[in-house]
């Protein structure tokens, strides 16, 4: 069994409610601090207690979200961001100026504390008392898209499917099967739209709000600060989707031409696009959940020693939750556990390759967290996105080799080497049109649903609109973006996957060069954590931070002619 840190400064049988915090922030706030050394130790007792607070509300969040339907869990996750977050958010704001008013701040060393005491600077800058409410209420509200869309099912047959079960369907090599499956799946999305849109309209009007409150204009403006994007700009960013445009799409399009013709179709419909070509069954790389897990551990064993042991811990330790079942939220994620050094994996698995490729994507997250849990402070863990998603995205791309664990023959094995690489091209124009769409939101504050509507159809046209027709489903091609939980829950991180994936294809890149080398250069720049800038921490991993066009045509050049070896 793995055990939580031994806590130094906060009772190790601590109950987090109100009352018994207030006291704790009480003393670090009037702690005398009379030298550097005195310094430290009161950020390692701080970090001590948010360490405690985060693993106390990853444990309410991760329960909510592995059943939808309790309402004892829900009131659990509510009242930490209802009664402890409001009432904790002023005391770290002052705890933050107590730290940069310190006489002693000025002796910490700067190449240690540079990043940290950056983000501090820039939390107290954003830090407004009247937005602490709103952000209580944009907390609460956005958790409902989980509840809505985790009751969402469809029949089949006789029997009931999530509408991640439902997807395998996709897959059927027989076409009326799509289609019909497809219809339902979207009629079913459709069915909660309005519901959807009001949520959004909602969350849109309260998150403007806060921009307003903190001085900007938007809020897109407000939120490139509050990510902590100092590397890259908003103008960046467009750079970012024009390449895009202009060269991963032509490789996409002549893709789905090829698809076209090896379906034997007149146009490709939505329900066209993920049927494998070569007439063959889906893949099916395991068959239950605990399976995926037995076989992942291997997959990573095979790699290298130390990653199959970090999820045979986790799987010692019941910290994966992977299938699929109704009342579940959907999607998938990796939550480190502040005080335990590990993560919980969650995931709705239906025993697709999709699956296997969520699963290592998680995977190499839970690497990245076991990596930073040594890490003296807290906040030197909190990893950016273009950091964290490095490390997942990479681990989809490293972990291929040792793919033969899931599949029996040669034949399958490629077919999905080759699906994982026209994915890794595939992610790019769908991150370009998710974060332009935000661009366009949240700088057009006072728009309606209808003008919301075409501003996404104008955007998702140029990269292709998924290379299908749709003129018979336009409401289900305006609709599409409901489907992005990252919209509703957490706006604007998606660009950081289009970063993330040009570094993966780089990191692989050095993998495949030598084996050893890349390897140990991914995991050094993991074990970094949030301790140098982004540049840095690329450069650590043996890469580049860079999202240019001249960048994105040579490493997407790298993968189609990876894809054409196969």
């Amino acid at each position: 069994m793995i055990h939580k840190k031994t806590r130094t400064y906060i009772p190790a049988d601590l109950e987090i409610k109100w009352e018994t915090l207030e006291p704790i922030y009480q003393e670090l706030l009037n702690r005398p601090i009379n030298s550097v050394e005195e310094l430290e130790q009161w950020l390692k007792d701080g970090s001590e207690l948010q360490a405690a607070l985060e693993e106390d509300f990853a444990w309410r969040y991760i329960r909510m979200t592995c059943d939808t339907t309790s309402e004892e869990l829900l009131q659990s996750f509510q009242y930490f961001a209802t009664e402890i977050e409001p009432k904790t958010a002023p005391y770290n704001n002052d705890l933050n100026k107590k730290l940069v008013e310190s006489e002693y701040v000025s002796q910490l060393n700067e190449e240690k504390f540079f990043i940290m005491l950056r983000a501090v600077r820039k939390s107290l800058e954003l830090f407004r008392e009247e937005n602490i409410p709103l952000q209580t209420e944009i907390q609460v509200e956005q958790q409902k898209y989980q509840s809505i869309t985790g009751a969402m099912s469809v029949h089949i047959g006789d029997k009931e499917y999530t509408l991640e079960q439902a997807s395998v369907f996709l897959k059927d090599t027989d076409r009326s099967i799509r289609q019909d499956v497809w219809e339902k799946i979207t009629a079913r999305r459709l069915q909660d739209k309005t519901v959807l849109d009001t949520l959004f309209d909602h969350l849109r009007a309260l998150r403007h709000k806060v921009a307003l409150n903190a001085g900007f204009e938007n809020f897109r403006d407000y939120m490139f600060q509050a990510l902590g994007r100092f590397d890259y700009t908003a103008q960046d960013c467009y750079a970012f989707h024009a390449a895009i445009e202009t060269e991963i799409v032509p490789i996409l399009r002549e893709q789905a031409h090829k698809r076209q013709a090896a379906l034997g179709v007149d146009t490709l419909k939505p329900w066209d696009m993920d049927v494998d070509v070569s007439g063959k069954p889906a893949l099916k790389p395991f068959n239950s959940g605990a399976e995926l897990v037995e076989k992942s551990i291997q997959c990573f064993s095979n790699i290298n020693r130390y990653l199959g042991e970090r999820l045979e811990i986790m799987k010692d330790n019941n910290l994966f939750d992977v299938e699929s079942r109704k009342g579940k939220a959907p999607g998938g994620y990796n939550y480190p556990l502040s005080e335990t050094g590990a993560p919980f994996i969650f995931m709705n698995s239906a025993n697709t390759f999709r699956d296997l490729t969520t699963m290592v994507h998680e995977g190499g997250h839970a690497v990245h967290t076991f990596l930073t849990a040594d890490l003296e402070l807290n906040d030197f863990k909190h990893c950016p996105s273009e950091v964290a998603e490095l490390a997942s995205m990479s681990m989809e791309l490293i972990s291929m080799d040792n793919w033969d664990v899931y599949f029996d023959n040669e034949e399958d094995l490629k077919r999905a080497k080759r699906d994982q690489l026209f994915d890794v091209l595939k992610t790019l124009p769908w991150v370009a049109v998710v974060d332009q769409f935000q661009h366009w939101i949240y700088t057009n504050p006072d728009h309606t649903d209808a003008e919301r509507t075409e501003a996404w159809l104008q955007i998702y046209e140029p990269f292709g609109a998924g290379f299908a027709d749709w003129s018979e489903h336009p409401e289900a091609e305006q609709n599409l973006w409901q489907k992005q939980l990252h919209i509703f829950e957490v706006p604007f991180y998606y660009i950081e996957y289009g970063m993330a994936q040009l570094g993966a294809i780089a990191v692989w890149k050095n993998y495949k060069e030598n084996p050893e080398k890349g390897l140990q250069q991914y995991l050094d720049a993991l074990k970094l954590g949030y301790t140098k800038t982004i540049t840095e921490i690329y450069e650590t991993a043996g890469i580049k931070f860079d999202f240019s066009a001249g960048y994105v045509k040579e490493l997407a050049e790298f993968v189609k002619a990876e894809m054409d070896k196969i």
